[in-house]
């Protein structure tokens, strides 16, 4: 039997994209709490599935598979630049192909004016109605308004007429910057991206014996499975170790280990490398918001996704990469040596170097320094800075690593950073290493 929680959720992926949903008409529909129907309509939102706009309300939006997660929808765009919506509300989940800037003759104009669009303009309501009959979404800025004709126009072709206070250049600059920081979220691999499915996923049931165990592990290899109760959620985890020298005829619930760890389907997979580190297991069962199994992540995929992540070029560049871009290695055959010139970018309100960007430093060159060492991934698992003194934009640090301890599962790196022959820092990084 499904949870209130649960049914609220699969009546809203139901509804029709566009429709307008509010609290009220969820508690009344399913008859249940207001509260209880705000807390389903805000996990929707984090779903993806709805999206809530000030002044405006709940609509129900369309998905966005990951390849398309650079497109924005209209209802989107309207909370990015705080807008409000005069006329064709019914079009906010369609999602816009790219904007255009207003900026030109209506003729010169008509060739960019196609359908999934978003035009960019000011108070010239002759290009409002232009935009609109041409299947073009319109966004007025500098808080202007339009005609009554053209947002009955906007109502009649479900096409999204905006406005804004904000000036044209800075719209842009805002919806851009969404686009980009979307670019980045889709270069992250989450465990949804390497899920075993639960139709592909070998589990045991609460009910179970030994006996059902050694018949899963002769017929698949596998030494490892998630338990679970009638209603499909994770109850623990059954290992080889669990069961040796125990009975055939003995329930799993009596063996094995209780509250496992466990990941959703949003989770990183840097997360999950780290878990699967700091906890040693091979295995993680991975489960929905109502806690039920959709399947499994294992050491091994995260390994083949961390390696990917690695070869695949990156679009959207985020403060780490803009950093580490700056490192040049100078190291010799007797020692480790890197210089970094400090920008603009890399600086506090003061003009100094961050304490985040120096943390940045320390990391990339530490785990440069072990893969010399020793190929394949790690986890940091401590960076401790004991010495920074301010160091000003433009200046060019000299950094020298020394390993300190290196051992088959760890390693300890010493980093010192000079500015001149001074020493500006000192920090000591240590890693637990993945096989």
């Amino acid at each position: 039997m499904a949870t209130k929680h649960e049914q609220i959720i699969n009546y809203i992926t139901k509804l029709r994209i566009g429709e307008k949903i509010s609290v009220r008409s969820i508690a009344k529909a399913l008859i249940v709490s207001e509260g209880t129907a705000y807390r389903a309509i805000k996990e929707a939102e984090n779903q993806g599935i709805v999206s809530t706009i000030e002044r405006v309300g709940t609509i129900r939006i369309e998905k966005k598979r990951k390849e398309n997660i650079e497109r924005l929808t209209y209802a989107e765009v309207v909370n990015i630049v705080e807008g409000q919506v005069l006329g064709g509300r019914r079009g906010l989940h369609k999602t816009l192909n790219r904007f255009v800037i207003g900026a030109m003759k209506v003729d010169a104009m008509m060739r960019y004016m196609e359908v999934g669009n978003l035009l960019i303009v000011g108070n010239r309501e002759e290009i409002h109605k232009v935009g609109i009959e041409s299947g073009t979404a319109v966004l007025i800025t500098g808080g202007f308004s339009t005609s009554d004709e053209v947002i009955r126009l906007a109502d009649e072709q479900e096409l999204p007429i905006i406005s804004t206070s904000y000036d044209t250049f800075t719209v842009a600059a805002m919806i851009n910057r969404a686009i980009y920081d979307q670019l980045i979220k889709k270069e992250i691999v989450l465990v949804d991206d390497i899920l075993i499915p639960l139709a592909n996923t070998y589990y045991l049931k609460t009910g179970d014996t030994v006996e059902r165990w050694d018949h899963l592990n002769k017929e698949t290899g596998h030494s490892r499975y998630p338990v679970i109760n009638e209603s499909m959620k994770v109850q623990g985890m059954i290992a080889a170790k669990d069961v040796v020298g125990v009975d055939s005829k003995t329930r799993i619930e009596k063996v094995m280990t209780t509250a496992p760890i466990t990941v959703n389907e949003r989770t990183s997979i840097a997360t999950v490398a780290h878990l699967l580190v700091w906890e040693g297991i091979e295995l993680l069962p991975v489960i929905d918001q109502a806690k039920k199994l959709i399947g499994v992540v294992s050491r091994q995929d995260v390994l083949k996704a961390l390696q990917m992540v690695q070869r695949q070029p990156h679009v959207g560049e985020t403060i780490e990469e803009i950093v580490t871009r700056r490192l040049q290695d100078c190291s010799t055959e007797e020692r480790f040596q890197f210089t970094c010139e400090v920008t603009p970018q890399m600086t506090n309100q003061l003009g100094s170097i961050s304490y985040g960007v120096f943390t940045i430093l320390v990391t990339e060159i530490g785990r440069r320094v072990l893969r010399t060492y020793k190929k394949g991934d790690l986890v940091v698992e401590n960076i401790t800075l004991y010495f920074i003194k301010p160091v000003q934009m433009e200046s060019v640090l000299r950094i020298e690593p020394k390993v300190l301890e290196m051992g088959r599962k760890h390693g300890k790196i010493d980093v010192e950073l000079y500015h001149d022959t001074k020493i500006v820092g000192k920090a000591l990084m240590m890693a637990q290493l993945i096989d």
